[in-house]
């Protein structure tokens, strides 16, 4: 069974602050551009609810992601660690402005900076995940990695919970355009997990 918390948990849920990411500009969420596959990862968890695809706009691809964390707290009692996942889609010829899109997010944590790919787009990923801890504290989803097409492997600055997973298979498309994440609403004096587990859509 989850563990409940003292009251304390209340003033975590309305004192924390949210930085905004001060790079890109957040796209009009898309839910209807083709897709070519769905990437998934078989280790995420399972609380909490799927929120809305959110896909890159026409002609735009994922080319790099940050990340909503909420870092450890000595003494702390409830840590979430994992919140949401930006990509941030860009034109192939990178000349413009990039924009983002976030599907589901938690509540707690900042935005990290953008981790870009040298070249070429996301083509898969890769999420480290702590199992159900019984009694303990749960945190499911605690970071990810995203394999891009140039070769590069970028990790996402994040807490060392739990164990990375199997590779999900590889967008035969041009690229990663599109992300849907499975979100953990505040559970008031229980055990808050925020991000659960994340899926990936691939365009040509």
């Amino acid at each position: 069974m989850r563990h409940f918390f003292s009251m304390f948990l209340l003033l975590a849920i309305f004192g924390l602050h949210v930085s905004v990411q001060s790079t890109g500009r957040r796209s009009e969420r898309s839910t209807h551009r083709k897709y070519k596959s769905v990437l998934t990862v078989s280790n995420g968890m399972y609380w909490g609810s799927w929120g809305d695809q959110d896909m890159c706009p026409s002609g735009m691809y994922a080319a790099g992601f940050s990340l909503r964390v909420e870092k450890h707290s000595p003494g702390w009692f409830d840590d979430t660690s994992l919140n949401g996942i930006r990509l941030h889609c860009v034109y192939p010829s990178r000349v413009s402005s990039s924009s983002y899109v976030v599907s589901n997010a938690g509540h707690w944590g900042e935005w990290t900076d953008i981790k870009w790919c040298p070249s070429g787009f996301l083509k898969a990923f890769q999420l480290r995940v702590q199992s159900a801890q019984g009694i303990k504290d749960d945190t499911a989803a605690n970071n990810i990695r995203f394999n891009c097409s140039d070769g590069a492997v970028l990790q996402g600055n994040s807490t060392a919970w739990g164990d990375w997973g199997d590779w999900s298979s590889a967008c035969d498309g041009r690229g990663i355009c599109g992300i849907k994440t499975r979100v953990e609403e505040p559970q008031g004096t229980g055990d808050d997990t925020a991000l659960n587990d994340a899926q990936m859509y691939c365009c040509d």
